[in-house]
């Protein structure tokens, strides 16, 4: 991950005057239950050392100006007509941030001078706009000496970005950027909408995350279809929402058998058994059963090829060399699917002989992959200059 230049300085250089506060959120990888944000289930996700970083500083007037740094492209808007546009892109998420906490907290509006950058790889799902919202959301917190604690902020950003877009979006990644800095995990309850940390594997143990560079589509239209597959048995077997996701077993589906379609019983089934797959990797993990966690891992990549149908040759061929490898524990899909990457835990002086892998997959396929190596996250913080 490339190094990032000196937020204060490229904000001073932009509005000729240094920042009040410049907080930074980390980006979030789902390691299992990436695609169970419409139910009441569990995620287990690990906030990531690449990063959002959003700098400000008050202004005199009414303005709102925004520089994207990483793009050199800049936004404006005013206190007094704040709205979304679709034009304004990635400052919609700014000014998600600044509609919402200026009306919640009866707060002062006043213009302000926004520098944003970042690290996190786009387009691998990993949480980008979560990542920008909660370091907004946690600059505001400082500038205007909010008292709110860290589950409180990820649902205040949450609720903001929901409001703002006009959209019921998924609290997985505000959850997930609040676990403190270190090697550990977070295990999101969907029902509570909380987030508790677990132990992260111990060293040499890292992660790679593999960019397939597999050119997509967009793939909502696919997503919302697998959704709609699982409301389609669940509203069989637990009319009404009478029962948790938690309490169906996956056998029930064999009820099914005929009345609805196999297509829809394979995504459920995947659905029910990641939900089962977040609390056994839980248990493995406080076992110290390491290998076990790593089979739980590789099991969640197998269901998502061949139950819910978003893997492709590509990622496939990525997972299989990498279960090869000896150091290898485990490596999956991750992201939306239908391409993206790959999520591989290794042993570090294994990676070399990972990456010499990587040249066949270039002369199979035709795409260059590229390597993220991450770690666990600084967490959310503010930067001192």
């Amino acid at each position: 991950m490339s190094q990032m230049k000196d937020i204060y300085a490229i904000h001073q250089s932009e509005y000729e005057t240094v920042p009040e506060c410049v907080a930074a959120a980390p980006a979030v990888v789902k390691l299992l239950g990436e695609h169970t944000d419409f139910t009441d289930g569990l995620v287990l996700a690990a906030s990531l050392s690449p990063e959002a970083r959003v700098a400000i500083s008050f202004r005199k007037d009414n303005s709102l100006r925004f520089h994207a740094a990483d793009f050199n492209e800049r936004k404006r808007a005013n206190i007094t007509t704040l709205k979304y546009k679709r034009e304004d892109r990635w400052a919609n998420h700014i000014k998600s941030i600044c509609d919402y906490f200026w009306r919640t907290f009866q707060l002062e509006p006043r213009g302000l001078n926004v520098t944003i950058q970042s690290s996190v790889p786009l387009g691998l799902g990993l949480g980008i706009s979560s990542a920008l919202n909660m370091a907004t959301a946690f600059a505001f917190k400082t500038i205007y000496g909010l008292d709110i604690k860290p589950d409180e902020l990820a649902f205040h950003a949450w609720k903001a970005q929901s409001t703002f877009f006009e959209t019921e979006l998924p609290i997985t990644n505000y959850l997930a950027i609040t676990a403190p800095a270190g090697r550990s995990f977070s295990i999101i309850d969907l029902r509570t909408k909380k987030r508790r940390g677990i132990q992260f594997l111990p060293e040499p143990w890292e992660m790679v995350l593999t960019d397939s560079k597999v050119p997509r589509l967009s793939v909502d239209a696919e997503l919302a279809q697998r959704i709609a597959d699982c409301n389609s048995c669940l509203s069989v077997i637990a009319p009404n929402n009478s029962r948790s996701i938690r309490e169906i077993l996956p056998r029930e589906l064999d009820e099914l058998l005929g009345i609805v379609p196999e297509r829809k019983r394979r995504r459920c089934l995947h659905i029910l058994e990641e939900v089962r797959r977040v609390s056994d990797a839980e248990e493995a993990i406080s076992k110290q059963d390491y290998l076990g966690f790593g089979k739980i891992v590789n099991k969640s990549h197998a269901s998502l090829r061949s139950l819910y149908e978003i893997s492709c040759p590509e990622i496939d061929w990525l997972v299989k060399r990498a279960l090869e490898l000896e150091g290898v524990l485990c490596a999956k899909l991750v992201g939306q699917g239908f391409g993206g990457s790959t999520l591989t835990i290794l042993k570090s002086e294994y990676k070399e002989i990972y990456y010499h892998k990587l040249e066949e997959y270039e002369r199979i396929f035709g795409f260059k992959s590229i390597v993220h190596e991450i770690t666990t996250g600084a967490g959310l913080r503010i930067l001192e200059h």
